[in-house]
């Protein structure tokens, strides 16, 4: 193990989601969580007696959940070859057609503030300024100054893996989950036919909707459709 590696996981242990919000990741929707991420200042570490809190505030967005399978992912651009190799590997194992849930998110910071007061008491001033406003949606995460993006990821991952049984059973109440005879999910023909009238009405390039049958390997089957778009705008 490398000293980064150690530097990582040593943030992971000490990160703590002090205040989680308290809905899960919708199903079917977009979800925002704002959140404040407090920190001891690094440089308290040198300068004892210095009583400051470094608070990051910001937003992660969180997309309607996407069901994928192994060859899907596989396709998928900006990856490794190691992961391409994993990709390969979950083909193997589970086949390309096993069906599993792809969670997007996008983070937003917003401000960044050192406050003259020590890590407990700004916490609770943050926790009763939520309690204020009742937002279900806010996070109070407590991370490490240095590498606080990683304990950004792993309130990411905490929050994603308390939500995935909802969003399964919601979406297997609904059929989501069943697979066609060519190996499609039915999420996926859903997303394919929403993705076709966001182009319609300007919305989605078409590029990027090509790609996304590319990535299933359904432009064949969808070319004619995908071609009268262009039928349609002339």
């Amino acid at each position: 193990m490398n000293i980064d590696d150690e530097r990582i996981q040593h943030a992971v242990k000490h990160t703590e989601i002090l205040r989680p919000p308290k809905q899960s990741l919708a199903t079917f929707g977009t979800t925002n969580i704002h959140y404040y991420l407090v920190t001891e200042p690094i440089y308290t570490e040198v300068e004892k007696n210095v009583t400051e809190t470094v608070v990051r505030e910001g937003r992660v967005t969180a997309q309607r959940p996407r069901i994928v399978t192994p060859y899907y992912l596989s396709k998928l651009d900006g990856f490794s070859p190691n992961a391409k190799r994993y990709f390969d590997a979950l083909i193997d194992a589970h086949g390309p057609d096993a069906p599993g849930l792809f969670y997007i998110y996008k983070n937003e910071p917003k401000e960044l503030t050192i406050v003259s007061d020590n890590l407990l008491s700004v916490v609770d001033k943050l926790s009763s300024e939520i309690d204020k406003r009742g937002d279900p949606l806010t996070s109070i995460i407590k991370g490490e100054d240095e590498l606080w993006d990683v304990s950004l990821m792993k309130f990411i991952y905490e929050i994603t893996r308390r939500s995935l049984r909802n969003n399964l059973l919601q979406m297997r109440s609904r059929g989501l989950l069943d697979v066609d005879s060519s190996g499609i999910p039915v999420d996926a023909r859903v997303r394919i036919d929403e993705l076709f009238r966001k182009v319609l009405k300007g919305e989605y390039e078409p590029s990027e909707l090509k790609g996304e049958l590319d990535r299933w390997g359904l432009f064949g089957e969808y070319e004619d459709r995908f071609l009268n778009i262009f039928k349609k705008g002339g």
